[in-house]
This record gives structure tokens, sequence and C-alpha cells, in this order.
């Protein structure tokens, strides 16, 4: 049986990069990551909408389902707000249980939500989210099922009102507690100090949070580090660069160093293995 994510944290900071599709869950997988975040931007963007809620919950379950079964590393899967009230929090915990989830993430934001570095949030009140808490805790039939409460107060109430809540989503028994686009390392320090829980971080690009390692967190105190657009925004440069070159020069050849080759793809998806 594959490691459960709360048995990973239990010994290790770990790095959780986002994947896309399943084709970069196995890479993920293949570099030696103990764990495929499946990011709710990543999810859709890559299917041509932006990271506002756009995706209803058969849909992210669906593309979900994909990347799940291609690896047996645990994935954590991005939720954005539940889909809706207690009713769909519920349904949507057991859903990706049942898919086999190793952990499903909520934000307290206001539905339609914003991308977490990007201004203009509103989160709703402390105690209408905790419902939400309540609600999937509640609905999970293992504890190895993780609830990641993420808070993007932050941004709307300060750095003391994300810890607030914090403090108060560990009481309605949040598993792990992820505090979006804080604003410096001390910011991040102060949090791990004020906050007894296991925490994870989004170490994003383009985004309110600086640069910082997996080692800078891991000597804070936390437990996982989200890369969840790094593949996405690689892949995207890289296609854009190689349809400009072939546009200009009419022929592929000189992009063939650049590409993965038929058998190093064969080979990752296991395409002998269905002959």
């Amino acid at each position: 049986m594959p490691a459960s994510v709360k048995s990973i944290i239990e010994k290790t900071t770990i790095a959780a990069p986002g994947a896309f599709n399943a084709a970069s869950a196995l890479l993920i997988e293949k570099a030696g990551f103990d764990c495929v975040y499946i990011s709710g931007a990543g999810l859709s963007n890559s299917s041509g909408v932006p990271d506002a809620g756009v995706l209803s919950l058969e849909e992210v379950l669906n593309l979900s389902s994909y990347i799940i079964k291609a690896v047996k590393i645990p994935a954590i899967v991005d939720v954005d707000t539940g889909f809706g009230g207690p009713a769909e929090v519920k349904k949507t915990a057991e859903a990706f249980e049942r898919l086999g989830a190793g952990a499903i993430q909520i934000e307290d934001q206001e539905f339609p939500k914003r991308c977490g570095h990007l201004p203009g949030k509103t989160v709703i009140p402390a105690e209408e989210f905790i419902q939400k808490i309540k609600t999937a805790t509640g609905a999970r039939k293992s504890k190895d099922f993780l609830i990641i409460a993420r808070t993007d107060a932050r941004a709307v109430e300060g750095l003391d009102g994300a810890i607030r809540r914090a403090n108060m989503y560990i009481e309605a028994g949040a598993d792990i507690i992820f505090p979006e686009a804080l604003e410096s390392k001390d910011e991040f320090a102060r949090f791990a100090r004020e906050v007894e829980a296991p925490l994870m971080a989004n170490m994003t690009e383009f985004g309110k949070t600086p640069y910082m390692t997996l080692y800078d967190f891991r000597n804070m105190g936390y437990s996982i580090v989200l890369f969840p657009m790094t593949c996405f925004r690689i892949a995207m440069k890289s296609m854009e660069d190689a349809l400009v070159e072939l546009n200009r020069n009419g022929t592929q050849k000189g992009l063939l160093e650049r590409m993965q080759s038929r058998q190093e793809f064969y080979e990752l998806i296991r395409y002998f293995d269905y002959r």
C-alpha cells in the first residue's frame, strides 16, 4: 500500500510539485518526489479557464482521477472553497476519499474565489469555515485522509487575523494549516511559532511570497512546501518558444534535442506493459 501523506510528513518536510495532468504527475513521481499536488490553478489553467472556481466538482473529480490513478505516490487535491456550503463539502470529501486522494485542501475565501496571490480577495466568517472543516472531517472514513485548511486572511485581516483563524481551524479539527500569501520570511516564522500544527506553505512564482527554499521552510517547522505551477509554467514557455521556432523555420528538426524522445515517453507511461 502506498505511503499516506500523514506518514510521510511525520518523518520529514516534503516538496509537493503541482501536476496539471497524469503525464506531468508521472514525471513528478519519476523525479523522486514523495507527493503530488493537484493544483486548482493547474487544472483550471490547463483547461483554458482562470483559477476562479470555474470548474465544477464533477470536472475536478474527473481530471484528478487520471492523476491519482497514474501514480503510486499520494496526491493532495485543491478543492478551492469546497464547491458550496456544508452539504457540498461533505459530498466533496466523500468523493475524493473514495477516489483515493491522500488529502484535500479547502480555503476560507468567498465564492467565486480568486488566485491567492491576487488583490481583491474576500474571506467568509471564520465560524462559517469552521462548519466546513467539521463537515469534511466528519465525512471521512479514515483519519489517513487529511483535511487541509487554507486561510487567505493575511490579505484581508492581516497576519494577526490569519493566525487567529488558523488556531480556530485547528480546534475545529483541521489536520494541516495552510497560510496563503504571507509576505516575508519573518511572517512565516512567526506563523509557525504561534500555530501549533503541521503547516503547509505555497512557494509559487510571481506572487507575494519571496523565494525561499525547502530547507528554509524545514528550518521554520513547515511540513509541506507546494510548487503548484512550476511545471505548468515551464511547459507553457517551452511550447510557446517551440511554436515560434516551428512557425519561423517550417521544421521541427532544430527542436529535437529539446524533446523527450518517443522511447523515453513510452517508458514513462509504461507503454510496453499495455502491449
